[in-house]
């Protein structure tokens, strides 16, 4: 744990790519393949569930620091981070024990989530006894699922590919990234099979890294990417991006987030059923009629998260795999092959299973660049994000590699808001109003209607948080009511009815674009505007 939290501390003081992949490597070469296996876990974002509730800690630490809970809590409010504030409060202990990190995870944290909460309030004051204030912070950090330090799960791979270069060249970052997917469990034995070359891959149900796509500058265009021949265009749908795998007689659904999806999709693992056995297909699961007219993604969330699907769901809510691409065809893995290449044995395999329920994204026909944008701006009307371009001799890449994939959304809604709440960020902003609500005008009235906290600039940001702090009305224990002064144009990608919010609409990703200091709260649009760009059901 010791050797763990100096790496995490290594990481945490660095911006670079290249010395965080070091240290990482660094790590992995000194640590026990059951440490290196636990430390792969949580880097890449892996997490123990809470094991006791912040609460307790938050009064566990005012008692141990002797301080009024009150006191404890104004720190924790200005601090912004509960390991943070307990590692600065709470008496420094000492780091006598090098016990390796498994044994932590194994014989200290994860136990605490059975004992009664007089045995867990003794286990907690003694690790804080047992630890210094760095080693501290990362144990709290895991014991309150809060353990983030700035790397991503392919700089981890990066790493581990580089540790394992050392003695068996053949293992790339791809090869320790795919090995990663699904539902990996941190073991002595796991880590060692992410750098044994000898190790068989096929493991039945394991997805391949998702290949992602780069935003397209939609004020630029696409015309520095070369000529439109070059790609192909499809509809870039508003689903849930997936792969339906078919293996030994098997079928499994993960999504991009590495959830395997058992049983909530029955229509599409139907259809899967007939794929040929080594297949696995990269697309996007829609809420879709049979005519084959994609819904609202709000229809699609009225399924997402359910564990089983009732008859009327099934009935009021069908979906489909909108297939985009072949990855694995009989058992042989084709990412390397030019994607015109792979899209035409998709076309093959979609066609011969013939099921409605597993069909081939349309590819949109256009000579031009030209051509391609009068289609975009009809997105809305399909229930589509904009357009996706792909190269046609590309290959299919893990994670977001610049050239190959590229998203051409469509200019999202925006609104003129008046700022009405503020309550202060987290982290570094935990010192500062960030986090905004904004209202629109109902007769005269402002209603709430979405909350917002990124597209400012810093400079902006100090302004707003001065103009909150000169300017609050009312408290509501974080969060502060403000003069309605303040006018911000917001950007939105959807928008559906909500019976849970005031206004009685959720926006989808809102943020802000810019702050109108052209304009007095009474410019500001009214609730009937908002209404008005509500799709037709």
């Amino acid at each position: 744990m010791i050797d763990f939290a100096a790496l995490y501390h290594r990481l945490d003081s660095t911006t670079k790519t290249n010395e965080k992949i070091a240290a990482m490597a660094d790590y992995f070469g000194l640590a026990n393949p059951a440490d290196a296996a636990w430390a792969t876990y949580f880097l890449s974002g892996g997490k123990l569930r809470r094991l006791v509730p912040t609460k307790l800690l938050r009064q566990w630490a005012a008692e141990a620091a002797g301080i009024p809970s009150w006191l404890f809590d104004e720190s924790y409010q200005s601090v912004g981070d509960l390991a943070e504030t307990i590692s600065l409060i709470v008496p420094p202990g000492e780091s006598r024990e090098e016990m390796p990190l498994s044994l932590w995870i194994t014989s200290k944290l994860e136990p605490l989530k059975t004992l009664s909460e007089d045995q867990q309030r003794d286990a907690v004051l003694e690790i804080w006894q047992q630890t210094d204030p760095q080693m501290r912070f990362v144990v709290m950090k895991l014991i309150t699922g809060a353990f983030r330090v700035g790397v991503s799960k392919r700089l981890v791979t990066r790493a581990i590919a580089q540790f394992a270069q050392t003695s068996h060249p053949d293992i790339t970052a791809d090869v320790v990234s795919h090995r990663l997917m699904g539902d990996w469990q941190p073991s002595a034995a796991a880590f060692q099979r992410l750098m044994n070359p000898d190790v068989e891959d096929a493991v039945v149900s394991q997805p391949y890294p998702f290949c992602l796509a780069h935003p397209l500058d939609t004020a630029a265009g696409p015309g520095a990417l070369g000529s439109a021949h070059e790609f192909l265009a499809e509809w870039k749908w508003d689903g849930i991006r997936g792969q339906v795998i078919r293996r030994q007689g098997q079928t499994f659904v993960w999504s991009r987030g590495e959830e395997l999806m058992e049983g909530r999709w029955p229509e599409i693992e139907a259809a899967a059923e007939s794929l040929p056995n080594g297949t696995v297909v990269d697309g996007e699961i829609l809420a879709a009629l049979a005519s084959g007219q994609v819904l609202q993604f709000a229809q699609l969330q009225r399924r997402i998260g359910r564990k089983s699907i009732g008859k009327k769901l099934l009935a009021e809510v069908p979906v489909i795999f909108h297939a985009f691409d072949l990855l694995e065809e009989d058992g042989t893995d084709i990412r390397d092959q030019p994607l015109a290449y792979r899209r035409q044995r998709l076309e093959a395999v979609v066609h011969q299973v013939d099921h409605p329920h597993l069909c081939l994204t349309q590819l949109i026909t256009g000579s031009s660049w030209a051509d391609w944008s009068n289609i975009r701006e009809t997105s809305r009307e399909m229930n589509a994000e904009g357009l996706m371009l792909k190269r046609r001799d590309g290959r299919y890449d893990v994670g977001r590699v610049r050239g190959n994939w590229w998203k051409w959304k469509v200019e999202p809604y925006t609104i003129d808001a008046v700022l009405i709440y503020a309550q202060k960020g987290h982290g570094k902003r935990s010192s500062l109003f960030t986090d905004y609500t904004f209202a629109l005008w109902q007769g005269d009235t402002l209603v709430p209607f979405a909350k917002a906290y990124s597209g400012l600039t810093d400079a902006e940001i100090q302004q707003v948080d001065q103009f909150v702090r000169k300017n609050t009305k009312e408290s509501f224990g974080p969060v502060r009511s403000v003069t309605p002064e303040l006018v911000m144009e917001l950007a939105f990608e959807g928008l559906q009815r909500s019976k849970r919010h005031k206004s009685g609409i959720a926006t989808r990703f809102p943020r802000i674009l810019r702050w109108r200091h052209d304009k007095r709260p009474a410019d500001a649009n009214r609730l009937s505007d908002l209404l008005e760009l509500l799709p037709s059901e």
